[in-house]
């Protein structure tokens, strides 16, 4: 590694927090001597308890030859839930590097989050950590600001949601029920506050200082993107715009304006508009216990000529995207489907979220090289979307994915081999009833 220039090179010894003390010092004493730089401890299992990790780093600083010549490292596991109280009790003792996940998120049950890493050594670093080498202030350069926007983006581009009680990022770390509790926030917010939202990028905003602002379809562009500024969310004007024409479709349809779950929703759903092939422009959908549950989709295609198809089904989502396949001409399977009410009541926003994966043999089969694996394998893509209208909801995700998978297929065609109109057996809106295709 140093031949290639590399000035830090790590070495983990697996499930050292399970691994004979004497062994490991032996073995750390030699990679040592073959030139690392960084000793990565690592609870493969989450096993230890955090005065049996913290113990275990202090020994290896104590007794590995050498020690004083590196860094030691921290790679916890949540299998018990304690990932971040093992990283710090390594802290604790003399490990300078702490291996972390945005959201926790990870093998298994995930890794240590680096957002409670971050704040326990913001809240604590300067007086609580005297067990390790130097002044036992400890302190990381991450501006805490940067956490929710940072977290909410990873939750978007991952689709994992944090639980709503995640410890600092999760949607009730500055939620207040209890009447006690609201009565001694309004009077000093540092009753029931250790840390602000604000100090990890999340500004309380008019709605929860009590001004009353309610989002609604009267709401302007510059009240929407104040709100998702203060929401963490710092969009460019194309990617506001978009959110905020979505904002006032569903505004329109939705009573009681728009809350804040809502709004993070939208910019979900916009977010894989970008750049789109193709958009639905109608959806009429029937079901029922009785005959056959169909759909007729419209859609706008990469060529700006409206098309329509309806279908059948199993059921009106299906019957929707067997249309919408018919008419991007595609062939995929369905690989996850899931549904969210954003909020309560029966005129919650429904966010759906989808992934997809070309069918093998289909017009849009095409693998992917792992860079990991050295090997190919199958290219999968993932759509979300958001409407009062579940069966909408289900066609903007799909729709989304699809144009993910047409995009990425369009960059890779062989000139001439494949057809790249993205256009099938749609047929052309003029004004006629639509035609049925089984």
């Amino acid at each position: 590694a140093k031949s290639l220039g590399c000035n830090d090179i790590e070495f983990s010894p697996e499930d050292a927090g399970r691994s004979d003390p004497e062994f490991l010092y032996r073995v750390l004493e030699e990679v040592i001597k073959a030139g690392a730089t960084t000793l990565n401890i690592p609870d493969t299992t989450g096993w230890n308890m955090p005065w049996e990790f913290g113990e275990l780093i202090k020994k290896l600083r104590e007794n590995v030859p050498g020690a004083e010549n590196v860094v030691f490292s921290t790679h916890c596991q949540n299998d018990l839930g304690l990932a971040t109280a093992n990283s710090l009790a390594g802290a604790l003792n003399g490990a300078r590097q702490l291996e972390c996940t945005i959201n926790g998120i990870g093998e298994r049950a995930g890794n240590a989050s680096l957002e409670e890493v971050v704040m326990s050594l913001a809240l604590k670093g300067n007086e609580q950590f005297q067990g390790g080498p130097g002044t036992g202030k400890l302190y990381t350069a991450i501006n805490p600001v940067y956490i929710t926007p940072t977290s909410k983006m990873v939750a978007e581009y991952t689709g994992m949601k944090c639980q709503p009680h995640k410890a600092i990022v999760g949607a009730n770390t500055f939620q207040h029920e209890s009447g006690i509790h609201q009565d001694g926030m309004i009077k000093d917010k540092s009753t029931y506050e250790i840390m602000t939202p604000e100090s990890i990028g999340l500004m309380r905003g008019e709605s929860q200082s009590g001004a009353g602002i309610v989002l609604g379809k009267h709401s302007g562009r510059n009240a929407v993107g104040t709100r998702l500024r203060e929401l963490g969310y710092d969009l460019d004007i194309d990617k506001l715009n978009a959110v905020f024409a979505r904002f006032k479709e569903v505004a329109e349809k939705k009573k009681g304006g728009l809350d804040d779950d809502d709004l993070e929703s939208l910019v979900s759903d916009q977010a894989g508009s970008m750049n789109e092939l193709w958009r639905v422009t109608g959806l009429q959908a029937t079901t029922g216990m009785s005959g056959i549950p169909t759909a007729t989709v419209k859609m706008i295609g990469p060529d700006g000529i409206e098309r329509y198809v309806s279908a059948t089904g199993t059921g009106p989502v299906d019957a929707v995207y067997k249309a919408i396949d018919q008419i991007m001409g595609v062939e995929v399977i369905l690989e996850s489907y899931s549904m969210n009410a954003v909020n309560e009541g029966i005129e919650a926003l429904a966010s759906t979220r989808v992934v997809v994966a070309p069918k093998s043999g289909g017009p849009n089969d095409r693998f992917a090289f792992d860079a990991q694996t050295s090997m190919l394998k199958e290219k999968k893509f993932s759509g979300s979307g958001s409407d009062t209208d579940i069966i909408t909801s289900s066609a903007r995700a799909y729709v989304s994915a699809i144009n993910k998978l047409l995009s990425w297929h369009k960059r890779r065609m062989t000139n001439g081999a494949d057809d790249n109109s993205g256009i099938a057996d749609a047929v052309a809106v003029q004004g006629e009833e639509p035609v049925v295709v089984n």
